[in-house]
């Protein structure tokens, strides 16, 4: 039977036992609705009442421009080498273990100004589950090794490649590039790191078809 959003929402809420914390580790190609579905869980799970569930993507731990210009990687913005993985990591693993008492804070990441801002995402000490989501939580080499051992379960997220490009195009032209610009860099920079993604899928605790 396929998997329906309420078989998600009752494995999300099981995950978060009594007396402990979980994270929910959300993969996917760019484009394929990690964003999406995670927010959507956030929000459905949290309803109406005290909310127990935060959102701290991955993309806050993308390099700022200035750092990818010094290291020479800003014309593939995205691959893996151009976030800090090893901080990611760590504040996986502190969010995980509980061991503050305050509100924990994590960094976003600004689609207008394509950079990370600090400080930006608050976790209260009353989280039960975090959502986290990005295109590398499966991967195995690196500093990436160190996250999926901070997460209680991968969910990969599965879209057809032609509706996958057309909403990645489109949302890169709704952040400012214009149409050519935007499909060069979805068939360039954004396809190599998603070819690369789709070699993960078979690590995930379960796929969800997105579209």
């Amino acid at each position: 039977m396929p998997v329906t959003f309420d078989d998600l929402l009752a494995r999300a809420r099981a995950l978060a036992a009594p007396g402990r914390r979980a994270v929910l580790g959300i993969a996917g190609s760019p484009g394929a609705g990690k964003t999406t579905l995670a927010e959507r869980l956030v929000r459905d799970l949290n309803g109406t009442g005290r909310p127990w569930v935060a959102h701290v993507p991955m993309d806050g731990f993308h390099l700022a421009d200035a750092e990818l210009d010094r290291l020479g990687r800003r014309d593939r913005k995205g691959a893996p080498d151009t976030f800090d993985a090893a901080g990611y990591a760590a504040l996986l693993r502190r969010l995980h273990d509980e061991a503050d008492d305050g509100i924990v804070y994590a960094p976003g990441f600004e689609r207008v100004l394509e950079q990370p801002i600090a400080g930006t995402i608050p976790v209260p000490p009353t989280a039960r589950l975090i959502v986290t989501e990005g295109n590398y939580l499966l991967l195995d080499t690196g500093a990436w090794a160190r996250v999926r051992p901070q997460l209680d379960e991968v969910w990969f997220c599965e879209l057809a490649e032609p509706e996958r490009i057309r909403r990645l195009i489109a949302r890169h032209e709704e952040f400012g590039k214009g149409p050519d610009q935007a499909r060069a860099w979805v068939l360039g920079p954004d396809q190599r790191n998603a070819d690369l993604v789709a070699t993960t899928r078979d690590r995930a605790d379960l796929v969800v078809p997105t579209g």
